[in-house]
């Protein structure tokens, strides 16, 4: 697939640090604030925010079959009603602009006046309203590890997972922006040595380090989206720290699964890197054995190749990197998740969102949950001030980055952060 935005090629007039996660061949999209004016959509390339609605104004997107609406708004979904079609034409206009060898924007100094802005002088807020929420569990090595710790190794895949991509319906109005802090959650727990239950604030708070992707809207009710058309359906991804309350959990999920354990928050990056700006970075997945069933059978590369950290930073303390993973070692692809998902006609909407699962790859090191890093909590991770976790403390913050990198290419998500509040 060619997709003239992402020609590695390109240079913009821009300027984009070494390190960024931003350059040309990114154009993610997301809603900003100013704290004078209404949200808005908007891009980013290296540290300079772009606003869209204010370029659809001054007339450099006429054509495309937008209007001012779509961007003159408070979430990305108006805009993304015009589908995988519609958002690649906008990417490539952008890409078109802000190229260095082009002077059609670049020196008009009035207009780039009022269009660009710095990262630090804008709010970055929720960009899609969720409708729905599916949460996958889809690394094997993340089942295996949890397999291990609950059972024993033998026994540690339950026999349907290689065989469906299994997942659960979330909660979708917990699920908030990078950056908002929140307070421990509070339920019934059994501790071990307890004959009933407790009430009480967790204390095995814990993160899970994934990605989310969006998708625009489905088919209708009673027809299903297969692996070959899925990338059609899915506009963007993001990264996604979907908290668990591994007490409440462990108490509450047996016989219907998640529940107050999951629902208190989970958190999710601001800047939504479409699927058309990761093409480059597709990688094949695993041998998948068992064959799957002919609905889940897919052709090509369909795994994608994302570099993921996750870091925990103390109150005045410095950041510590507890884990190093890949999205490229899940076993289920999103393909696969949502031509199951769809199978028996169930409909997708515009703006739905779609967790990985807990993406940890084959070694210590590269986990993506406390869960498995302390190793239920035998296995305290020593941090750099001397103190240790076994689950997350209070005024934690914890840090999720991730980014893809390839032929001098850098496309990344930013960040996903949030600070853990003691309990109300």
């Amino acid at each position: 697939m060619s997709i003239k935005a992402n020609n590695p090629a390109y240079k913009s007039w821009v300027e984009v640090p070494s390190d960024s996660d931003f350059p040309i061949q990114n154009i993610p999209f997301g809603i900003i604030s100013t704290g004078d004016d209404s949200p808005r959509v908007a891009t980013r390339i290296g540290d300079t925010v772009i606003d869209l609605k204010v370029i659809f104004e001054f007339g450099y997107l006429e054509g495309l079959g937008f209007n001012v609406e779509d961007f003159a708004s408070a979430t990305l979904n108006k805009m993304m009603r015009h589908g995988k079609e519609g958002t690649r034409i906008l990417r490539d206009r952008i890409s078109v602009l802000f190229q260095e060898s082009n002077d059609e924007l670049k020196n008009n100094k009035s207009h780039l006046e009022k269009l660009l802005l710095d990262i630090d002088d804008v709010e970055l807020l929720m960009p899609i309203s969720i409708g729905d929420y599916t949460d996958f569990y889809s690394s094997e090595q993340h089942a295996f590890n949890v397999g291990c710790l609950f059972r024993d190794p033998n026994n540690a895949l339950l026999p349907n997972w290689k065989h469906i991509p299994v997942g659960y319906h979330g909660r979708a109005s917990s699920i908030i922006a990078s950056g908002i802090d929140f307070h421990r959650p509070k339920g019934q727990k059994k501790p071990p040595t307890a004959e009933i239950p407790v009430f009480g604030e967790s204390s095995l708070l814990d993160f899970e380090l994934e990605t989310a992707f969006f998708t625009y809207e489905g088919k209708p009710l009673g027809d299903h989206i297969t692996t070959e058309e899925a990338d059609e359906y899915i506009f963007g991804m993001a990264l996604l720290n979907d908290w668990s309350a591994r007490d409440i959990q462990g108490w509450e999920y047996v016989p219907l699964g998640p529940f107050l354990g999951k629902n208190f928050a989970s958190h999710i990056s601001c800047w939504i890197v479409t699927l058309d700006a990761l093409e480059p970075f597709r990688v094949s997945g695993p041998n998948q054995d068992p064959v799957v069933l002919p609905y889940l059978e897919y052709t090509g590369d369909k795994h994608i190749d994302i570099n993921l950290e996750v870091l925990i930073k103390p109150e005045d303390g410095q950041e510590n990197s507890v884990a190093k993973s890949n999205y490229k070692h899940m076993y289920w692809n999103m393909n696969q998740q949502l031509a199951h998902h769809t199978v028996n006609g169930c409909n997708m909407r515009l703006g739905d969102c779609y967790g990985s699962g807990t993406i940890s790859g084959p070694q210590e090191g590269q986990f993506g949950s406390m869960l498995e890093i302390s190793w239920k909590g035998t296995k305290p991770f020593k941090m750099n001030d001397g103190t240790e976790r076994k689950f997350i403390n209070d005024n934690d913050t914890v840090i999720m980055r991730g980014f893809s990198e390839k032929n001098g290419v850098r496309i990344g998500f930013g960040e996903v952060k949030a600070k853990v509040l003691p309990t109300k």
